[in-house]
């Protein structure tokens, strides 16, 4: 397992071997030191991919693609090890684990296939005498800044689609979690991505974000992680008026109406909200149930999450693992015992518990949590905790209402057998993504986004590659 940093090829420490510790979170173990870059190695990164840039782009799109398909194709063959070294960073079973190396290897595939459709168009001028070309050229260095819960994917789905129109590349993955980001690094190169295309640095996310929306040679910034830390760097990006993608925070409702069918809706619950033990942006944070079927609802509820097992990520049969650090557990915590003193009704779960000796009682039971209200934290509040709050409602116009009612607008889940309603409702919700009777809404092939604080911009599909392409108008007279 590759503990250095890449940087224009090679394998180099941090300036004065400096190294940080990577933590199992279900265990408390560590597994792994890796570098505690800073502004030098987030400079020398950038060096590397300036450098490679100009052959790069003048690659043959099918010349780019070829290292693209290859490294999905070695992620698949090296799916097991990979996962492992995920599961012991990040703390996600292994089953899910497996489950995101696939995932994270399908946005190189799609990639591989959209660099040969990176064209331009040629346009009826207004006159005789003019012709206009449109260019579709790539926007230059792109700098990536990943998080902790999908440190695999959450790569790939801005690798992939940079690499294929023309870019060099410059990742900062979490500092929880950089080992499968290294581990994606040998994989480039093993592909045949040459030097100085893909740079991994770990360390100091301070100290390498600001040095790169410094470097006037950094062309775009793409970002997934939270609104407090996108505000920021839209400021920074302020100095160069650096291009940002940015996926942020979430806080996405479940609304399921009394034509719904119940059992599919529970396992669309459980589905979205309990993967990776609820640390996940687009997981419902609220539960909006229409009168009729809300009791019928949550003991279904009920039912199905009493036979989860709670386990280290490596344990046979684990299906819900640790939290990621004691930060977390605290915040998922607050949110319950608030939620049970504004009157919430705890129903199952609620404790946080050892499930064997030598782990870490960073472990909480699937919760839920009857009587949610808009005075509660997690009402406004992302939770990333196993924890399903339910509110009952009424009337459409009242379940719009209270699903809209956040400055965060990523996803939204909505349940209903009757058509138009659902055509009428996906319409009015202000999020980007919309789950109709789907709890498991992501993909290579579509754009994932938000709206209002939840982010700028799309990644997936043919929409990824606009966001690292310059667009060029060129006039001609004949």
């Amino acid at each position: 397992m590759q503990t250095e940093n890449l940087v224009d090829g090679e394998w180099i420490e941090a300036q004065g071997g400096a190294r940080f510790d990577v933590i199992d979170p279900g265990t408390d173990a560590v597994v792994a030191k890796v570098p505690h870059g800073g502004a030098v190695e987030a400079r020398a990164a950038v060096d590397a991919a300036a450098a490679a840039l100009p052959a790069w782009r003048a690659r043959p799109a099918d010349e780019r693609a070829k290292p693209l398909r290859r490294m999905a194709e070695l992620m698949l063959q090296q799916r097991d090890a990979l996962a492992t070294i995920l599961t012991r960073e990040q703390g996600k079973p292994l089953a899910e684990a497996k489950t995101e190396i696939a995932y994270a290897a399908s946005f190189l595939e799609w990639a591989a296939e959209e660099a040969r459709r990176v064209g331009g168009e040629y346009i009826p001028a207004a006159h005789a005498d003019k012709r206009i070309l449109v260019m579709r050229q790539p926007i230059g260095v792109v700098a990536a800044i990943t998080p902790w819960n999908f440190p695999a994917a959450m790569i790939t789905r801005k690798l992939g689609p940079a690499l294929a129109v023309g870019c060099t590349v410059v990742v900062k993955p979490a500092e929880q979690s950089p080992l499968t980001a290294l581990a994606l690094g040998e994989l480039a190169i093993a592909a045949g991505f040459p030097k100085g295309v893909v740079n991994v640095v770990t360390g100091d996310p301070d100290a390498i974000g600001r040095t790169w929306l410094e470097d006037a040679r950094v062309r775009k910034l793409s970002f997934t992680g939270s609104t407090e830390v996108g505000r920021i760097l839209i400021a920074r990006a302020a100095t160069h008026v650096t291009k940002l993608s940015l996926e942020l925070g979430g806080h996405a409702p479940m609304v399921v109406f009394d034509d719904a069918d119940v059992e599919a809706a529970v396992r669309g619950a459980v589905v979205s909200k309990l993967r990776n033990a609820g640390q996940t942006c687009i997981c419902p944070n609220r539960f909006l149930v229409q009168a009729g079927i809300h009791d019928a609802f949550v003991a279904a509820l009920q039912r199905e999450v009493a036979g989860m097992t709670i386990g280290y990520g490596l344990d046979e049969g684990a299906v819900i693992g640790p939290l990621i650090d004691d930060a977390a557990v605290e915040k998922v915590r607050e949110h319950i015992a608030d939620a049970q003193e504004q009157g919430a009704e705890l129903r199952t779960g609620g404790h946080f518990v050892r499930p064997r000796a030598g782990l870490t009682e960073r472990f909480c039971e699937p919760t839920i949590l009857r009587g949610l209200s808009t005075n509660m934290r997690i009402a406004s509040e992302e939770t990333f905790g196993p924890v399903i709050a339910v509110r009952r409602f009424e009337h459409e116009a009242e379940a719009i209402e209270l699903a809209n009612d956040s400055p965060y607008g990523l996803a939204s889940y909505l349940y209903t057998r009757d058509l138009v309603r659902a055509l009428r409702v996906a319409e009015a919700l202000e999020t980007g993504i919309v789950g109709l009777n789907d709890g498991a809404i992501s993909t290579a092939q579509a754009p994932f986004g938000g709206m209002k604080a939840s982010g700028w911009g799309r990644e997936g599909g043919k929409w990824a590659i606009d966001a690292f392409v310059e667009i060029k108008y060129v006039s001609i007279a004949m």
